[in-house]
């Protein structure tokens, strides 16, 4: 079902040109990589959208499914299988028979940007297709935000100012159309090596958003 004005995004995208030069190289490097923007896993059908930056080079980038691939999904697909949000066994690629439960997965920039650092013009340019993706769910209830750019570009598609939300790790910001804006530190490498992000500190946020979503299973 798709409910929206604006197309998904096409395997060669136009809008942010440093991004398709970066993505040109990767496919002249790696043809049997996915090399595109990736789109969405889970149904439209999801009552929780968990949105992240961009897709990893050698994950998402590579495989075609959000935060499959890299170490960050390895965090994440654990914790939604723990919380009942996913079922099967997470491989890191896109057979390994993966599915969500009333849960889908996003990014708030489509396509790989080097170093994985998109700048401001291309989180803009991604905009229409996170605005076109929160106008498809129709029963959308929460949206956790991985990082502080999801964060932003959540409150932007959604054309909210960001003084009224500030990003927080384990806030949870009541948007006036009801949805529930959760916040996380972002489940990479470099934040759990740190000790920025603990695995405990992800599953108290996991948590907090299953209470909303089903305060009696919770």
């Amino acid at each position: 079902m798709t409910v929206s004005r604006f197309a998904p995004p096409s395997p060669d995208c136009p809008f942010c040109p440093r991004l398709a030069g970066f993505r040109a190289t990767q496919r002249a490097a790696h043809p049997d990589w996915f090399n595109a923007p990736v789109p969405p896993f889970g149904a439209d059908t999801a009552e929780l959208l968990i949105v992240g930056l961009a897709p990893g080079l050698r994950g998402a980038n590579r495989t075609g499914r959000p935060f499959t691939g890299d170490y960050a999904g390895e965090l994440l697909y654990a914790t939604l299988r723990k919380f009942g949000l996913a079922h099967g066994e997470y491989a890191g690629h896109v057979g390994d028979g993966l599915v969500l439960e009333r849960a889908r997965i996003t990014n708030a920039v489509r396509c790989v940007p080097p170093q994985n650092k998109p700048e401001t013009v291309e989180i803009a340019a991604c905009r229409r297709f996170l605005t076109a993706e929160l106008a498809a769910l129709p029963r959308l209830r929460a949206i956790l935000a991985l990082g502080a750019i999801a964060h932003h570009a959540v409150l932007a598609a959604k054309a909210l100012r960001r003084g009224g939300y500030p990003f927080t790790h384990g806030a949870l910001h009541k948007l006036p159309d009801g949805v529930l804006l959760a916040d996380s530190y972002h489940c990479s490498r470099l934040n759990t090596n740190t000790g920025t992000l603990t695995p405990e500190m992800f599953e108290a946020v996991f948590a907090a958003v299953l209470t909303h979503l089903s305060p009696a299973l919770a």
